[in-house]
């Protein structure tokens, strides 16, 4: 076995959450060695090898599974003498197979699995009079996930490294139907600065020939990005999953970890 000389933190997270567990996990790594790879808003397909590396890969939850395009994106990176620190996040409701559905993808991408998580972001749907899990991953997760990184430091130093420790979820995976096709909209308070156009991960969001903002309905994957992050919260996305979740996952959920 060759010596892991890099810790890679990769990620899909449109709304920050991901990202923030997966540098937390990083931090508690501590290598000196750390390259990011922020696969959000990069469309590109060229391969990313991953080599002697300890990489962190963390995903959003969607409908209990890895999210559509987070799995997508992933399909460039291949490990080489590299092991895997499963991560996914979810809006307080499930994770459900998603963790399973992670391992089994990375190993086929030729990772080793090392460990797993699921840890609590607030929801996409979360909205300022209908939290869910809002201000997740919050300071105390934070330091679960920094802890976690130790431990997963301290298994690797044990050399057990032959993938194989439980995981929580199902095969086959749970069955997710077609998505209503629908986005977010402008309000009359949208003064078309363009914020929302960078940080779209399908760049679903463009100018239009009316120098207004345009959303192509059949690419926008719901993550509300462009919601959360409007400068003059003029994009709003009215969904009746908000209500519900708001009043079935009131109850907080804690981080779950696998070793």
């Amino acid at each position: 076995m060759k010596t892991l000389t890099s810790n890679h933190i990769v990620f899909f997270s449109p709304t920050h959450t991901s990202a923030k567990i997966a540098r937390a996990i990083g931090e508690g790594i501590g290598m000196g060695k750390r390259i990011e790879i922020d696969l959000t808003t990069d469309q590109d397909d060229s391969v990313i090898e991953i080599k002697d590396s300890v990489a962190i890969i963390a995903v959003p939850v969607y409908a209990g599974r890895v999210a559509p395009i987070a799995l997508q994106r992933l399909q460039r990176l291949r490990g080489n003498n590299a092991f895997a620190i499963l991560v996914a996040l979810y809006g307080n409701r499930d994770y459900e197979d998603a963790l399973v559905e992670l391992r089994d993808e990375t190993m086929r991408l030729g990772f080793t699995p090392l460990a797993a998580g699921a840890f609590i972001g607030e929801h996409s749907y979360s909205r300022p009079n209908m939290p869910i899990a809002a201000g997740r991953p919050d300071t105390t997760d934070l330091l679960t996930a920094t802890q976690f990184g130790k431990d997963c430091l301290a298994k690797l130093k044990r050399e057990e490294r032959n993938g194989e420790f439980y995981i929580k979820g199902n095969i086959p995976y749970r069955l997710v139907g077609p998505s209503t096709p629908t986005a977010p909209t402008c309000t009359e308070e949208c003064f078309a600065c363009g914020e929302c156009i960078g940080i779209c991960p399908t760049h679903a969001i463009a100018w239009g020939s009316d120098r207004k903002i345009k959303t192509e309905v059949g690419l926008c994957i719901k993550c509300c990005a462009c919601v959360k992050e409007c400068p003059n919260n003029a994009r709003i996305f009215d969904t009746p999953y908000t209500p519900m979740l708001h009043q079935k996952c009131a109850e907080p959920r804690n981080p779950e970890l696998f070793l």
